[in-house]
């Protein structure tokens, strides 16, 4: 599955998220991992609830050491009536992933009228946590033509619905302003491309699909990215040169104009970071070629994302070919990730069929019950305190 991914042309895909179903229940979880580490894969995301993570000390430096690069874990609020399945694990979640030194990124399911009212205190959780936690990836819920249509209208929310919540919670700190959509990066694909000769992900999805920010912390002040860095003139800016190197401008009078640029015009350091050079991490990303230095930038600043899947009632073909996460599958298919989901009795329902197993047959392989791995919650009389930054 990993080998038709790294033949993908032409740019062989380097980033895997391994999901479920609870991936920490596998026992070959470790060496799925390092497969994937040993077919050439950078970035391998663990995605999980974090029960595991929080029960068994050892297992965050174990998956750290066989090669995940980032936890993606389920967080869907600050209270236990928000997010009953993993509230009172989240503490030593946090404080064994910032001993193994890995990352996390909350993955929020948003529910109008469920927890909606949630996503400042989310945010400001995450911020808070800054040590450990790289950023908040919100997922307006996709229902996938589940439920009749006054059910959907009920529960649906849309990613636009989400940035307004997020204005008003933070009263405009972090406005609706501050976010753009996933091609809006391509200027950077565009002007690496140009420079090295070699092929980038576009990030080329439909608009609808996501939007995203990154914030910064100056003492307890809040500062979205856009507000001291002129996004739009700096994109505009990129694709001028593209085309210039293209057309066989030197890299380095090219370089020279953009290190001046930067540093003088599309950055307002009045308004940045105190302790950061985002000038100075800018341009060694881009000229440089060195992910190092977006590797500072992501340490030291917290993304905000909004990613909408798909539904059945509107899934639409031309931006199911323009997907940018796709399932790999064992019969060597790639499948847009809203095809396999909102279409199941196609795709998910069958391979799941087809290479699944009945639990009456594992029970029979391994000698063991499904249900002695349950996991029974012990529920506390007691107050129940939010959770503190770790």
């Amino acid at each position: 599955m990993v080998r038709s991914l790294r033949n993908e042309k032409p740019v062989p895909c380097n980033a895997v998220q391994l999901t479920g179903g609870e991936p920490t229940l596998r026992e070959d979880l470790l060496d799925i991992i390092k497969i994937c580490r040993e077919e050439g894969i950078d970035h391998v995301q663990l995605n999980t609830d974090g029960i595991r993570l929080s029960t068994d000390p050892t297992l965050a430096e174990k998956v750290r050491k066989a090669g995940v690069n980032t936890i993606y874990l389920s967080y869907d609020g600050t209270t236990l009536e928000k997010n009953p399945k993993n509230h009172r694990e989240i503490p030593g979640i946090l404080d064994n992933c910032k001993r193994a030194g890995v990352g996390i990124v909350l993955v929020p399911t948003v529910i109008k009228g469920t927890n909606d009212s949630e996503v400042g205190s989310i945010i400001r959780f995450a911020l808070k946590n800054l040590g450990v936690i790289r950023g908040v990836n919100f997922q307006p819920i996709s229902i996938v033509g589940r439920v009749p249509e006054r059910e959907r209208e009920r529960f649906r929310i849309t990613i636009p619905d989400v940035m307004i919540k997020i204005e008003e919670d933070f009263a405009g700190e972090i406005s609706c302003d501050d976010f753009y959509p996933i091609p809006s990066c391509m200027p950077f694909s565009n002007f690496v491309e140009a420079l090295t000769h070699e092929r980038e992900y576009e990030l080329s999805t439909h608009f609808a699909c996501g939007m995203a920010t990154y914030v910064f912390l100056d003492g307890e002040k809040i500062i979205p990215m856009p507000r001291f860095v002129d996004v739009d003139g700096f994109f505009e800016y990129l694709d001028e040169k593209a085309v210039d190197l293209r057309e066989g401008a030197s890299k380095y009078a090219v370089g020279i104009k953009l290190l001046y640029s930067l540093f003088t015009k599309y950055v307002d350091k009045s308004k940045a970071p105190k302790r950061l050079n985002v000038s100075r991490i800018l341009f060694d990303a881009l000229l440089k070629h060195d992910y190092r230095a977006l590797g500072i930038l992501q340490h030291n600043s917290l993304f905000i994302g909004l990613m909408h899947f798909q539904d059945l009632y509107n899934w639409d073909i031309e931006r199911a070919k323009r997907c940018a996460i796709h399932y790999a599958t064992p019969d060597e298919r790639i499948i847009p990730f809203c095809t396999f989901n909102v279409i199941p009795e196609w795709y998910r329902d069958k391979v799941q069929k087809e290479y699944g197993m009945p639990i009456s047959e594992w029970e029979k392989k391994t000698g063991r019950k499904l249900s002695d791995d349950l996991y029974r919650r012990i529920v506390s009389s007691e107050p129940l305190k939010a959770p503190q930054a770790s």
